[in-house]
């Protein structure tokens, strides 16, 4: 199905083509990179989303080289699969590259989220988002995050079967309310939960005002989520308490002027955060439970590792601390593994401000651009044998620009800290507590949009008899 309609998308941007028939010339002398535009009007979408998309890169790749031309989603586009394109897109020169999403998207999260942006508003809203989910701020969420993977895991414990994605989403919006609102009202994060749930849904739908399409009902559901934001500030506001979360830090910031962020800017940049939080976090969190599952001796080094904390905290009894999540240097790696081997974040979209030579390639004004974060990760001659599943690879530090699970530049994710943090103490827990056992055979991928195990991993779990 999702086929289908990403074939009506493309083909309904034909009329966009007849108004810019210019898309195809190349005035200038520099030549286009290498590659094909397949298909008129609807390019290579196709190509692209009936299969591994490992297999489009990875064939463009061997044909063309590094750098090569296609045309997805209805837009020219040009695909970089090295670390030196990817700093000069995301880095070096950043400032000819702009964030580009499809507007139907942006209204789903809110038009004012930072990371649709740049300039002086991205620069002041990123040092806030950023200020709230360092470090020194996230260290004191430790004992509350442990509460909550306690609470989730315990809510699995019976042998029941749960989907294992499902069920870490739910607790990634948990954490990631946390962050947020502090301790907020069970009534308010219910309602949103509900209605983010349903803007989840239809985030990567066919854009249609039909009624009863997913598209539909999510922005009905957003336009509740920023009624239901709007009265928690308005609460917030009328408390005047001083906290430390983000809501508190969105609410007290003024601009050169002195001018306060609007309800409006505040909610499109709470649920932008929370896009960005969950999905991703628990696409990683149930590889790493696969990768667990699937290796017994990486799992004891993980659990040896974490009893020592566990033991040393009258088993459980006293809350794990901020230092000794910082001492747990295997899981850490597993980490950091399971990012670079599940890739999330495939790619990144940017669209050029101007015509831009790269390399004696020309990359026109309004071509968007992809850097292929999976490709890097996944290039043997950064990572030997890589596709095997090898946390001592992180033993040394990766080359620069190899390894960019997070994104880099002036638009990397500003929470990853946050990510690590919560990835950390929920397997702390989960695995001096439970084992679990997977219902089936995992060996297939699914792509809605983030790369998950099949199906999201059904699995049961037990508590752990010591």
């Amino acid at each position: 199905m999702i086929y289908i309609i990403l074939f009506i998308s493309t083909f309904l941007s034909y009329h966009f083509f007849i108004k810019r028939q210019t898309w195809w010339s190349n005035p200038s002398k520099t030549k286009l990179p290498p590659g094909s535009m397949g298909w008129p009007y609807i390019g290579e979408t196709l190509q692209l989303y009936s299969q591994n998309p490992n297999s489009f890169f990875d064939s463009k790749q061997k044909r063309y080289g590094e750098i090569f031309k296609t045309h997805i989603l209805g837009c020219p586009s040009v695909m970089l699969a090295g670390p030196e394109a990817a700093r000069f897109v995301l880095v070096s020169q950043a400032h000819l590259f702009k964030p580009t999403y499809p507007k139907s998207k942006e209204r789903l999260i809110g038009p004012s989220a930072l990371f649709f942006h740049q300039g002086e508003y991205h620069t002041r809203l990123r040092k806030l988002v950023q200020a709230s989910l360092a470090p020194d701020a996230v260290r004191s969420l430790v004992p509350d995050i442990g509460a909550l993977a306690e609470s989730v895991l315990d809510s699995w414990a019976g042998g029941r079967v749960v989907n294992t994605y499902q069920e870490m989403k739910k607790f990634s919006f948990d954490v990631g309310t946390l962050a947020i609102f502090g301790r907020l009202e069970s009534c308010y994060k219910e309602e949103l939960k509900k209605n983010y749930s349903i803007v989840n849904e239809g985030y990567n739908s066919f854009p249609t005002k039909i009624p009863g399409t997913l598209y539909y009902k999510a922005v009905k559901a957003r336009k509740r989520l920023g009624e239901i934001l709007s009265e928690i500030i308005s609460k917030r506001r009328e408390k005047r308490m001083e906290t430390n979360d983000l809501l508190d830090s969105l609410i007290n910031s003024k601009g050169d002027q002195g001018e306060l962020l609007s309800d409006d800017r505040i909610a499109d940049n709470i649920i932008g955060v929370l896009f960005a939080a969950q999905d991703t976090t628990a696409s990683v969190l149930t590889w790493i439970l696969k990768y667990l599952h699937d290796d017994s001796k990486l799992r004891d080094a993980v659990r040896a590792e974490n009893m020592v904390i566990y033991e040393a905290n009258k088993e459980g009894n006293r809350s794990l601390t901020w230092v000794q999540t910082k001492s747990m240097q295997v899981t850490y790696k597993v980490i950091m593994e399971a990012l670079r081997v599940a890739s999330i974040i495939s790619f990144t979209f940017r669209e050029a401000v101007a015509d831009v030579e790269y390399k004696g390639y020309l990359i026109p004004k309004g071509w968007k651009v992809m850097p292929l974060f999976r490709n890097i990760h996944h290039n043997p001659e950064f990572f030997p044998d890589p596709l095997n599943f090898d946390p001592s690879r992180f033993e040394v530090s990766p080359k620069p620009n190899t390894f960019m699970p997070f994104g880099s530049g002036v638009h990397s994710c500003p929470g990853n800290e946050l990510a690590k943090l919560e990835i950390l103490i929920l397997v702390h827990h989960l695995v001096t507590k439970y084992r679990w056992e997977l219902m089936e055979s995992q060996s297939g991928i699914e792509y809605g949009p983030f790369p998950i195990p099949k199906s999201g991993l059904p699995a049961r779990f037990w508590k752990q008899t010591l």
